[in-house]
């Protein structure tokens, strides 16, 4: 088995830190004050070609996995909340609408979704409804020419700056449980389409919104996939979501690595540096290690589904793995920096807050171990 990364995944990353360093870091600062990512860069990151697509002969083809999350890794372990706005346009808005789309809605749509010139978002989860995706209940109803969406959506990122959603609803009532749902592709701008910007402490400087749905006229054509089969289309999304989520997650460890390290060993405590203590040394020793394992996990995960071989085991390993370890070295930073890493402002103070946050995206870790279990028992 080959561990090195790829030659051409190697000058993309080296080509994509000399973008970061360029368009993100010197303006890293504001956007966390003012709490808002420009759209402009997500333009700019499409026209360079880091939206997860690119376009080959005429057609709308998808990077590896291996590759997105080698990136995302990158761009995670400097901001994981400008992450997770770029993670949602690409692995939970423009994938869904390229899995199952309709070629007319792709032909539409996605050239300029992967160009960034137009975002999308999912719009999910309920106040009663989240991992349990069948029990939503915004309804669509049937009408001439097309559908009527009634509902809420409680907590939707990137809500505030997409153009579109795509919306999961109850289409059919009286069918079975796992049948009653489809997915659609909504403008945000619709007539009877409201956002609420919601306060949060996680995943600065993305936004967290609130989506409502009064009497939304959608047309049949925005119908994405086939009705009735949402529940399914919603479930593959967030499997194959897992993946750059898992990456994200460890770009979340790897910088609060990074800054705890840089501080045990420029520190002064008691009259020695705080890595020189046996059990902060010993500490440095095992969130590496552990940091190594999640990575190769995450790495394998890619691979499988790069391999086009089944990798729904993999991914929600490579998140639990990877949400374990963010949550343990985050903390494990913040208490090397005292009291600083509560202040907000504090470059340490994103990271034991982001990746409590990881550990609820595509599914909490009672999901994973769900997922997990499930897939031994088939085996």
């Amino acid at each position: 088995m080959e561990f090195a990364i790829p030659e051409k995944v190697a000058i993309d990353l080296e080509q994509f830190k000399a973008f970061l360093k360029a368009n993100l870091e010197p303006h890293l600062a504001g956007w966390y004050k003012q709490e808002v990512i420009p759209p402009e860069f997500i333009q700019k990151m499409g026209h360079d070609g880091w939206l997860g697509f690119r376009q080959e002969n005429g057609r709308i083809v998808e990077q590896s996995a291996l590759r997105e999350a080698i990136l995302f890794e990158s761009l995670a372990k400097l901001s994981p909340g400008v992450a997770v706005a770029i993670l949602v346009h690409i692995s939970l808005g423009t994938a869904p609408l390229f899995l199952f789309g309709s070629d007319e809605l792709k032909q539409r749509y996605l050239p300029s979704a992967i160009k960034g010139e137009t975002l999308l978002c999912l719009g999910n989860t309920e106040h009663k409804a989240g991992s349990d995706v069948a029990s939503i209940s915004m309804q669509a109803e049937r009408v001439e020419g097309g559908w009527v969406l009634n509902g809420t959506k409680a907590y939707v990122s990137n809500g505030a700056i997409s153009d579109l959603a795509l919306v999961t609803a109850v289409s059919h009532p009286e069918a079975p449980r796992n049948n009653r749902l489809s997915m659609f592709l909504v403008d945000l701008s619709s007539r009877g389409v409201a956002r609420k910007k919601l306060n949060k402490q996680v995943w600065i400087p993305s936004d967290l919104t609130r989506l409502s749905f009064d009497n939304v006229f959608v047309h049949e054509e925005n119908l994405v996939g086939e009705p009735g089969r949402g529940l399914q289309q919603v479930l593959a999304t967030f499997t194959q979501s897992r993946i750059p989520i898992s990456a994200l997650t460890l770009g979340t460890a790897v910088g609060a690595f990074e800054m705890g390290l840089d501080r045990a060993k420029n520190r002064e405590i008691f009259g020695q540096k705080i890595a020189d203590f046996q059990a902060k040394s010993f500490e440095i020793a095992d969130f590496y290690a552990r940091i190594e394992a999640a990575r190769l996990m995450v790495w394998k995960a890619a691979w499988t589904r790069d391999q086009g071989k089944d990798f729904r085991l993999e991914a929600a390993m490579a998140k639990y793995l990877t949400v374990e370890i963010a949550r343990g070295v985050g903390l494990w930073a913040a208490d090397l920096f005292g009291a600083a890493s509560v202040m907000q402002d504090h470059p340490v103070h994103k990271y034991p807050m982001d990746a409590w946050a990881s550990s609820l995206g595509e599914g909490t870790q009672d999901v994973q171990k769900l997922v997990i279990f499930r897939e031994i028992m088939k085996k």
